[in-house]
């Protein structure tokens, strides 16, 4: 039986479809928010609904009636530094109107350079543009919570994979060339730990916070399996696709080479620090919180967590 309580999605990428998977295995009513009011890949009973997010009353009119927003969209790689806080101050002010709870899909970015774990009492100490950005929208969001015009929570996750992840460091440019039998194209040291995280556990995590009120007005890191090596991630998806391993890397000058010809390669530069030393993400917060969460499948193991990412990706991305 579905839940009465309506849980309002905005955004339907992979972070969004996996938050609304977890939330209609809880048994919830969800609604999808994007432009375009279609979504092919949306779990079985969601509704869908065309709103343009960027437009505040637009956005109320969407989360009217939910009792959690959850704010999984973003504009598009390179405009992140223009346009990305207008529109989750949209949402915010969304879900604020609404009375529901505001739950954020967040990355790692305002941490800054880090030397050990990172963990969710760091500082922002950001310098790069997108990190800078991202500290700020953190802040508004806690800020608006503890000024009392909203019950919020943010959750943070490291690069993600997984089903229907295709703009990712371990997405499209690693997955797609290994499966015909080329290298996968990745970015800075192959050799040291990078955590990953998988997109149904970041979708968990989301869920969790949107539905528990102990979790509001904090910040949690999702769950992942132990940290490898980039070279590592790329043997068990060659594994999982029965190919062999072969990867390239590209160093800071390459990413800036190709950055003259691609804008979004270009953005990279500058988190490229991410990927040249070890970026390691402690989770033993929402461990310690959650136990009842944790299970043989979540975090996903890495060797499993490839093999349903390869047969997707034989499924549906040629």
């Amino acid at each position: 039986m579905t839940s009465a309580e309506l849980h309002v999605v905005f955004g339907t990428g992979p972070v969004g479809q996996a938050t609304a998977r977890a939330l209609v295995a809880l048994g919830k009513t969800v609604r999808m928010i994007n432009r375009s009011g279609r979504a092919p890949d949306a779990p079985q009973g969601v509704t869908i609904v065309a709103a343009d997010a960027n437009t505040p009353s637009a956005a109320l009119e969407a989360a009217r009636g939910a009792v959690a927003v959850y704010q999984c969209a973003q504009p598009g790689y390179a405009e992140w530094v223009d346009k990305f806080p207008a529109l989750q101050a949209s949402i915010l002010a969304a879900a604020a109107g609404a009375g529901a709870r505001f739950v954020v899909a967040d990355n790692l970015y305002m941490y800054g350079e880090v030397d050990g774990p990172i963990h969710e009492d760091l500082p922002y100490t950001a310098t790069t543009r997108k990190g800078r950005v991202r500290a700020a929208m953190a802040e508004a969001v806690l800020s608006a919570h503890r000024a009392g015009k909203v019950r919020a929570a943010i959750a943070r996750a490291s690069d993600f994979y997984g089903p229907g992840v295709l703009v990712s460091a371990y997405g499209e440019r690693m997955i797609q060339p290994l499966l015909a039998g080329k290298a996968a194209s990745l970015a800075g040291g192959l050799d040291v730990p990078h955590s990953a995280t998988y997109i149904d556990d970041f979708g968990i995590v989301l869920a969790v916070l949107g539905t528990r009120d102990a979790a509001l007005g904090q910040v949690w890191h999702v769950p992942n399996a132990p940290a490898v090596t980039q070279r590592e991630l790329v043997r068990l998806a060659a594994q999982a696709a029965g190919v062999a391993p072969k990867v390239n890397a590209a160093n800071r000058m390459m990413m800036r080479f190709f950055g003259l010809f691609v804008r979004e390669a270009g953005e990279i530069v500058e988190m490229m620090y991410e990927f040249e030393k070890p970026f390691v993400v402690a989770d033993g917060k929402f461990r310690r919180a959650f136990p009842d969460v944790l299970s043989a499948h979540m975090p996903m193991p890495l060797d499993e967590g490839m093999r349903r990412t390869v047969a997707w990706y034989r499924k549906h991305a040629g």
